[in-house]
């Protein structure tokens, strides 16, 4: 038996992702493990679901990571779509729409695609 924990991002600079995170989607840092070589942030949604998102900042890294054709992503729901599209609009953030679908996509600092659904 399997239950969904976490998903992983890796991210190249940890603190302008922990801001993105926390503006544009109000997650909150709930775990930290430090190494020598890499930190992992556990972000939450306040509790909403126990699912996480892991950032994994690997220290010293410059390069920006290749993401490929990007068809990965996570999606989040909200109760409040317009006011969330009006916030993601107001950051620039926001970089496909599919309105046919009553969706659309933002991204973050790294190139990850986030998706947004109405609840």
């Amino acid at each position: 038996m399997f239950k969904f924990l976490h998903n992983n991002l890796n991210v190249l600079d940890l603190e302008r992702s922990l801001k993105f995170y926390r503006e544009a989607l109000d997650l909150t840092e709930v775990n930290r493990l430090e190494t020598p070589d890499f930190t992992l942030v556990y972000l939450g949604d306040g509790g909403r679901t126990p699912h996480q998102l892991e950032l994994t900042w690997i220290k010293g890294r410059t390069e920006p990571y290749n993401l490929g054709e990007n068809e990965v992503h996570v999606a989040f729901g909200t109760d409040d779509f317009e006011g969330a599209h009006a916030r993601h609009a107001k950051m620039g953030c926001i970089c496909y729409e599919n309105k046919a679908m009553g969706i659309y996509f933002i991204v973050d600092p790294d190139g990850y695609w986030l998706e947004i659904l109405p609840a």
